[in-house]
């Protein structure tokens, strides 16, 4: 190949890799889909991952066609590069591996989308271009927030007409991304400010070069007044209109410490690694106090994100990825100028949860700011050449790029370029194939969902079998599918006309469907063991079988048991079990589970209604009337759950007085049943666990107030 031809080919790279890169600071913030379960955060993984992909690929193709692999270094690739491998250390050692590798994929586009832009990124001109895509990415997310906010809806689909909406998906993301961006626009006008003056006074000056500068004048400064705008109109709505809910800062910082403390069985992998990256709600159900109950509005929730990205970092990476990032930081604010931006978002990761779209962005400036440096430092910002040199002097040499006198290898080097470029094109398959199949499947798995709100059962579960044969590794998959099968089984045993026996192909049906079930509820719990909504899922299965399949029950309270043990302070967790033992007419134990409920959380109402019923079979009419008077003042606010405790009160208060047997009350918490005709006890597979105590609580919280109760009798 000529030398002309080379340059034309490295100009198209060069070209293509920097429209790419602009159209993913661009189009970042401004993507999303319905199509999704996920409708913010899917699609821009997506958008990242194949960007990155196809510059990492363009980038080995230019290795091959220069015969040599050029890389660019700067002071931030050391830290990126250790965090990068605590982040994947966490996710081989996590709790939940599954979870923490599709977590640390996305991670991973990012920081390729780092070194792109670090060695994309190498002229003023294209670090201008960059800037100017990320900042018109964040302008168009601050209007489309700003038309919002004025009820003006530009954009299709229901979920993007509301008040408060934001291509981000929250509007704590869309202040944090805007608010990043905006002192960036605000630093690019000024020196635009200072050339137009200075080009005013000079009468010499090129008539042309004055409007370019204008224009760049007018661009930057109109986008800072949008930025601005924008951010006011944010926070505005952050404040009045939708209070985030966030996880509080004490129960963060307890979680975190817990995590690397107190993993039983794991203490060493805990505290070097963490839970995994990405598992932070599997350490946030496991390790919360009792005490966690008392916050009303959020007892009942489960979070996903810690009280701030430097706390989630601890508790699901360990010391080891919490040293990295503090080490990144560290190069960060010893470099001079400072770039406010990234100081700005290492300040809010100690204060603030960050979320994936925060993350990415506080990677991708780092590597616009490295490509920024690099305009100007060549000391601290330089090309350099990988060679492969003689074994006496090493394997791999980096040397200067512009170095005339080379090592001489005998030809060796010439195999480096062919293996990167091979190596490259081999993650580039592997990710980008496992990546799509896990968009596809997801995209399946939505369409499932909205064939379910149309009560299209055949096609929900074509779609969501559809869905796990495209990427088998997603728990939710599973146990969604569980409920699915068990529907359709109990919705076909319901078709048959009762008295009659059903034919031998719709029992053949139905017991399939149980199966299927059954084993997607198991496998939802290999995939994911330290989940406890998996857990409990199982549980119901198993519940909703009992005179149905063999041990059925002893299977459900099985389950049950380790749901409680993943989520020890969840009072939801103790009437799940307590309403099992109450079904199969186990009153002592039921009272045990509904009495560490109310210990967990003395203003749960549910709680007391479940005790008061179990004592009522135990023949305590007394002491379930006081339940009952508990439940009353619980939920004073409530109409009609107070008119329908009043009634029960007053029932229960004339059998008291006549001193007659109880009338059996239904469980509080009935499961559904497949009819008798069904009913014919077959061998069911068990739990994949053994048996373990149920924990003991910690230490119960003391009620101050009467908070309205979340639960209703």
């Amino acid at each position: 190949m000529n030398a002309e031809k080379k340059l034309k080919i490295n100009e198209f790279i060069d070209k293509a890799s920097l429209g790419l890169l602009g159209l993913l600071l661009l189009a970042f913030p401004l993507i999303f889909t319905s199509q999704t379960t996920d409708v913010f955060t899917l699609s821009k993984q997506a958008l990242l991952g194949g960007v990155s992909l196809l510059v990492l690929l363009l980038y080995g193709a230019k290795s091959l066609l220069n015969n040599k692999v050029v890389i660019r270094r700067n002071p931030f690739d050391l830290p990126v590069v250790l965090l990068t491998i605590a982040v994947l250390l966490s996710a081989i050692f996590a709790v939940n591996q599954v979870d923490a590798f599709i977590s640390f994929v996305p991670f991973l586009f990012a920081v390729f989308a780092y070194f792109a832009l670090v060695n994309t990124a190498k002229t003023k001109n294209s670090v201008l271009f960059l800037l100017s895509a990320l900042i018109g990415g964040a302008l168009l997310t601050s209007v489309v927030g700003i038309l919002s906010f004025l009820k003006i809806y530009v954009l299709p689909g229901t979920v993007a007409h509301s008040q408060t909406f934001s291509t981000l998906g929250a509007l704590l993301d869309q202040g944090l991304y805007v608010g990043l961006i905006l002192p960036l626009a605000a630093y690019l006008t000024y020196p635009f400010v200072m050339a137009y003056r200075t080009q005013r006074k000079q009468a010499n000056e090129v008539e042309t070069a004055k409007r370019s500068d204008l224009a760049k004048l007018a661009g930057f400064g109109v986008s800072t007044i949008i930025l601005l705008a924008g951010f006011i109109v944010t926070l505005y709505e952050l404040i009045f209109l939708q209070n985030p809910v966030l996880l509080p800062f004490e129960t963060g910082f307890q979680t975190a410490f817990a995590a690397i403390s107190q993993d039983s069985g794991r203490i060493i992998q805990g505290f070097l690694f963490g839970s995994g990256f990405g598992n932070y709600g599997v350490v946030f159900s496991r390790f919360k106090q009792a005490s966690f109950n008392l916050y009303p509005n959020l007892w009942s929730l489960t979070f996903f994100r810690s009280s701030s990205f430097v706390l989630e970092l601890l508790a699901t990476t360990g010391i080891l990825g919490l040293l990295a990032y503090l080490f990144l930081a560290y190069k960060i604010i010893k470099e001079r100028p400072l770039f406010i931006p990234l100081i700005l978002a290492l300040a809010a990761s100690f204060v603030l949860p960050f979320s994936f779209t925060i993350q990415a962005l506080l990677i991708l400036l780092l590597g616009l700011y490295a490509s920024v440096q690099a305009l100007d430092n060549e000391n601290r910002y330089f090309d350099v050449e990988l060679q492969l040199v003689a074994l006496k002097k090493g394997i791999i040499s980096l040397l200067p790029a512009d170095e005339e006198k080379r090592v001489k290898t005998d030809g060796l080097s010439k195999l480096l370029p062919l293996g990167i470029f091979v190596i490259i094109a081999l993650l580039v398959i592997g990710l980008g194939v496992i990546s799509g199949e896990y968009f596809v499947s997801n995209t399946q798995f939505q369409q499932s969902l909205v064939s379910a709100s149309q009560n299209n059962g055949s096609q929900t579960y074509t779609l969501e079998k559809n869905a796990i044969q495209l990427f088998p590794y997603n728990d939710a998959y599973y146990r969604i599918f569980s409920q699915t099968n068990l529907s359709l089984a109990n919705s076909l045993a319901s078709s048959v006309p009762q008295g009659s026996t059903p034919s031998a192909n719709v029992t053949q049906t139905v017991y399939t469907l149980i199966q299927q079930s059954i084993n997607s509820a198991r496998q939802a719990t290999t995939i994911a063991p330290q989940t406890a909504v998996d857990w409990q899922n199982l549980s119901s299965v198993y519940r909703s079988l009992i005179g149905f399949g063999q041990n059925a029950d002893s299977f459900a309270i099985l389950a049950a048991q380790q749901a409680v043990n993943l989520d020890p302070n969840n009072p939801q967790e103790y009437i799940n079990l307590g309403g099992i033992y109450y079904q199969l007419n186990q009153w002592d134990k039921a009272q045990q589970m509904f009495q560490q409920a109310i210990n967990l959380k003395p203003d749960y109402a549910n709680a007391y209604y479940n005790l008061g019923h179990t004592l009522i079979q135990m023949g305590d009419l007394k002491g379930a009337l006081a339940q009952f008077q508990t439940v009353k003042t619980l939920v004073a606010s409530d109409p009609t759950n107070t008119a329908q405790i009043n009634s029960e009160i007053k029932n229960l208060q004339a059998e008291i007085n006549q001193k007659a047997n109880p009338t059996p009350v239904p469980s509080a918490t009935p499961t559904s049943a497949l009819p008798a005709g069904l009913k014919e006890p077959v061998k069911i597979p068990g739990p994949s666990i053994s048996p373990s105590p149920i924990p003991t609580p910690s230490s119960s919280p003391k009620a101050t107030a009467t908070p309205k109760p979340t639960a209703t009798p």
